[in-house]
């Protein structure tokens, strides 16, 4: 798993500018460091998430390298959202209910990830929950592309994107190496919070687990 989040991290790590920024891969003309803005880094990652699940789809005898490569970006990149973009995007962009359906959207995909980790990587069985979580995913970017981040950078000024973008990247850095359905007490009260349970920070994480079936 150390190899694993070493390469993961490699592909997303932004380099920092001399004041300890993470810029993109773009500059301006001036030669001063764009900050990258959330919305652009969240779609990055969806890019190489597609592109992780065709790997695993069209090349079986890849797949137990490249599964827990999947993985590891995948469970990332949720903890760092649930964590710090969606409670943005539902309080200041007014997207409670689209960030409540983003979060049932990654349950759903995490449920299907956590069932992959324990099938034979050769079987049709996997092969079966494979198609349903491409799919799973494939409808999530969808949405998020076409309604959430749309309204996000639409209601949140660039400044603050762009120092949400730092957040988040710092964050997804920092989830690396988590497994499917092993979320912490917290991370299960950020998800709750985003589909609107209320009273989700008194509840232990047996409760919470069995709020959101996972």
């Amino acid at each position: 798993m150390r190899g694993v989040v070493a390469h993961v991290g490699h592909r997303l790590r932004f380099k920092r500018d001399v004041q300890g920024r993470i810029p993109s891969t773009t500059h301006r003309l001036s030669g001063e460091v764009e900050v990258p803005d959330v919305v652009d880094l969240i779609m990055s990652d969806h890019r190489e998430v597609e592109r992780l699940l065709t790997l695993v789809k069209d090349h079986p005898d890849q797949r137990p390298l490249q599964l827990p490569v999947l993985s590891a970006l995948l469970i990332a990149h949720s903890r760092a959202e649930e964590a710090e973009v969606y409670p943005v995007a539902r309080i200041e962009a007014d997207e409670a209910d689209e960030v409540a359906l983003s979060q049932e959207e990654h349950l759903e995909a995490e449920r299907l990830l956590e069932q992959l980790h324990g099938l034979d990587p050769m079987s049709k069985r996997f092969d079966s929950v494979l198609d349903k979580l491409i799919a799973a995913v494939k409808e999530h970017i969808e949405h998020e592309e076409s309604v959430v981040l749309p309204e996000l950078r639409q209601q949140v000024d660039k400044a603050r994107r762009e120092e949400l973008g730092e957040i988040f990247a710092t964050a997804r850095e920092t989830h690396l190496g988590e497994l499917p359905g092993q979320a912490t007490r917290a991370e299960l009260v950020a998800q709750a919070r985003n589909v609107g349970v209320p009273g989700a920070s008194s509840m232990t994480r047996s409760q919470l687990q069995q709020t959101l079936r996972v």
